[in-house]
């Protein structure tokens, strides 16, 4: 096993930990920054104090959060205005890093074998769907570990 296989296996330990820690994780439908403050009992005006700024940044925050313009470095400052330290982190959206790379794997592996078995066909050397099946996993396989240089190019 090279190097570069085992700080990729490193890498997808960090993420899938990340995930597993975080399943079932939603945002709240107030928002972070309003749901901990809430939480806390602390105003708007409360946490501008502790931030030198205007009650009126705070409510900005609190809806730039709610619509995506939020900064990190924003909510870094207001989560430790409450207390709080911020955390981000980007997970697999169902499953674990390997769940993704196995599907990117088999659409590269039904390209070829659709593309092999349409040209097999034409000289009436057309194989069972069992056995198209049965190549489509075992080539899956091999692109998922190999991860040739085109392995996320769709074309």
């Amino acid at each position: 096993m090279g190097i570069k296989t085992i700080v990729q296996q490193q890498y997808r330990s960090i993420v899938d930990s990340a995930a597993s820690t975080l399943a079932g994780l939603k945002t709240p439908p107030e928002g972070w920054l309003r749901t901990v403050r809430s939480a806390l009992g602390m105003s708007g005006t409360d946490v501008a104090m502790k931030m030198g700024v205007t009650r009126a940044r705070i409510t900005k925050a609190e809806h730039a959060e709610l619509t995506g313009g939020v900064t990190l470095k924003s909510m870094q400052t207001a989560a430790e205005a409450m207390g709080c330290r911020f955390v981000y982190a980007i997970v697999p959206a169902s499953g674990r890093i390997e769940d993704i790379i196995t599907t990117q794997a088999r659409k590269k592996a039904m390209a070829i074998v659709g593309t092999a078995s349409k040209h097999m066909a034409l000289e009436n050397q057309k194989l069972p769907d069992d056995k198209i099946a049965q190549e489509v996993e075992r080539l899956t396989r091999e692109i998922a570990l190999e991860m040739p240089p085109n392995f996320w190019n769709d074309k």
